[in-house]
């Protein structure tokens, strides 16, 4: 449908295109009329009165301005600026997916490594029983490529994600596990194909920082660093019902310190969360699709890497400007790193000097009690001299 041209800019009066239908069959019309994608404005195309007719001619149908936009809302196709996605700047408050409904649908796939059916199935079986329509993606379970710490073949795996994301009918991405190998796929990923969809949640953690990572930078896009499917079969029953509660009902889900966090640097700090793995997001710093601690809360956590690699991790970050400007930064679980005293020590030792907030003990990570953090999402961080420290989102961390 389209409207009249009213719309004076640059010199020229203009009409919108829109649909009240789905932006694939929006997007298609515009193909078939050669009509540019740099015309496409976060629900409609911008299109000049000399094309208003031929626009018309090719099936287009004729509405008032103000019939399009009550159509285009009552479809659910409306987009308000803060719902559109773009680069992500460091220390802002990134754009928020909607909350899921009974029924939604939500896609699985497996960015990293290979994934087991049995755990897969158990985890499935958790998002069914929350009302969710669940579809798995093609290759979550294979074929196994030559590297079988993969799932699938780099193109297969990044085409699973590209297809889930770009069907509208899909509120949530869930990764299936984490392993080895989403940085693999960032590159094969089409950012811009990716923008023009509707915002929606990814979960995940581990591995999954690299996508974190970059659906923070490239589309300016709150994430979920929580619980995957295949960890839902043995999760513990409050980070389970923490998940259900951020997906659902977001505004029930602010606390994300149940028990007191250990206080090993003192004072109060205010920031969007940022983050994720260790080891991951020291390997992907400085890459296109990193997003920094700039003005925000850092939250770490790690498994399996000892405290001199721990301290290699750290520092690299340190020198690649990834914790210039942080306002406090919170550990999670650091499981199977050693001693904690020893891996305490590097942290204070690598980040006391930075001069914010710093604690430890919160409930996220690779352990059976992995509480999820929302990435993107303005929190406070209590860690006064007088008493525990406490971790609290400000903002739900869905609309």
């Amino acid at each position: 449908m389209i409207d009249p041209p009213a719309v004076p800019s640059r010199g020229r009066m203009w009409s919108h295109l829109a649909s009240d239908t789905s932006f694939d069959e929006l997007h298609a019309f515009a193909r078939e009329l050669g009509i540019p994608e740099r015309g496409f404005d976060r629900d409609h195309y911008d299109i000049p009165a000399e094309r208003y007719d031929s626009v018309v001619a090719a099936g287009a149908v004729p509405v008032t301005s103000r019939d399009l936009i009550v159509r285009i809302r009552a479809a659910g196709l409306r987009r308000r600026k803060s719902e559109v996605l773009g680069s992500g700047r460091p220390g802002r408050a990134l754009v928020r997916p909607e909350r899921l409904h009974e029924g939604a649908r939500v896609a699985v796939v497996a960015p990293s490594g290979p994934v087991p059916a049995d755990q897969l199935d158990a985890g499935l079986e958790v998002l069914r029983s929350w009302g969710l329509d669940v579809h798995v993606g093609e290759h979550v379970l294979g074929p196994a490529p030559a590297r079988r710490y993969l799932a699938a073949t780099d193109r297969q795996r990044a085409t699973d994600l590209m297809t889930a994301w770009l069907d509208d009918r899909v509120a949530a991405v869930v990764c299936a596990r984490g392993g080895f190998g989403a940085q693999r796929i960032v590159d094969l990923l089409d950012w811009d194909a990716l923008a023009r969809a509707r915002p929606k949640l990814l979960v995940g953690f581990s591995d999954i920082t690299a996508l974190l990572q970059a659906m923070a930078a490239r589309l300016g896009l709150v994430t979920v660093h929580g619980p995957m499917v295949t960890n839902l079969g043995p999760l513990d029953d409050l980070p389970r019902e923490h998940l259900r509660r951020t997906l659902f009902e977001p505004d029930q889900a602010l606390v994300l310190s149940p028990e007191p966090l250990d206080v090993l640097v003192p004072g109060a700090a205010e920031g969007v969360l940022v983050g994720g793995n260790l080891a991951v997001l020291a390997s992907g710093a400085g890459a296109p699709a990193a997003m920094p601690a700039t003005d925000s809360i850092a939250v770490l956590e790690e498994v399996g890497e000892q405290p001199f690699r721990i301290d290699r991790q750290l520092t690299q970050l340190l020198r690649a400007g990834w914790f210039d400007g942080v306002r406090g930064v919170v550990l999670g679980h650091f499981t199977d790193c050693g001693p904690a005293g020893a891996w305490r020590d590097v942290v204070v030792d690598r980040l006391g000097g930075l001069g914010v907030p710093l604690v430890v003990g919160a409930r996220f990570g690779h352990t059976s009690d992995n509480l999820l953090v929302p990435l993107g999402v303005p929190a406070a961080l209590d860690a006064d001299h007088d008493g525990p420290g406490g971790l609290r989102l400000l903002t739900p961390a869905c609309r």
